[in-house]
């Protein structure tokens, strides 16, 4: 599907895969929230789409399923592959960095940062 003469928004394919006609948002980041059922204006909303954006995404999902999944399932995998990788290259650079002290005059800054990184690690696993 690409857009039409009429102005209708479509989806193209870039070297990101398939996208939204003039975004940077591609289907898999729409499939993320699509697969756990969020609502089509959440969906929209979160990302700053238009009615005819999120349609053109949600129609070209729903009319291409099997081949958007398998593209999704690959970037998933990807993705989970990089994640792997840079997790472990870092590791001993994150080590080191969470031990280290914060900055002198920063402590009430650290602090709030380490209530909100607790606050939203006990979301995800809520979620789980």
């Amino acid at each position: 599907m690409t857009s039409e003469a009429n102005g209708q928004a479509g989806i193209i394919r870039t070297e990101r895969g398939l996208t939204i006609e003039g975004t940077r948002i591609t289907l898999y980041d729409v499939m993320d929230y699509v697969t756990a059922q969020y609502p089509p204006k959440f969906i929209r909303s979160l990302f700053n789409l238009t009615e005819e954006q999120i349609n053109a995404a949600l129609a070209y999902i729903q009319t291409n399923r099997a081949e958007v999944e398998a593209e999704y399932q690959m970037v998933l995998k990807e993705s989970e592959e990089l994640r792997q990788y840079y997790e472990e290259r870092n590791r001993d650079l994150i080590a080191r960095l969470s031990v280290k002290p914060p900055k002198p005059g920063m402590e009430a800054a650290w602090e709030k940062l380490q209530a909100q990184k607790a606050k939203h690690q006990a979301q995800l696993e809520s979620h789980r």
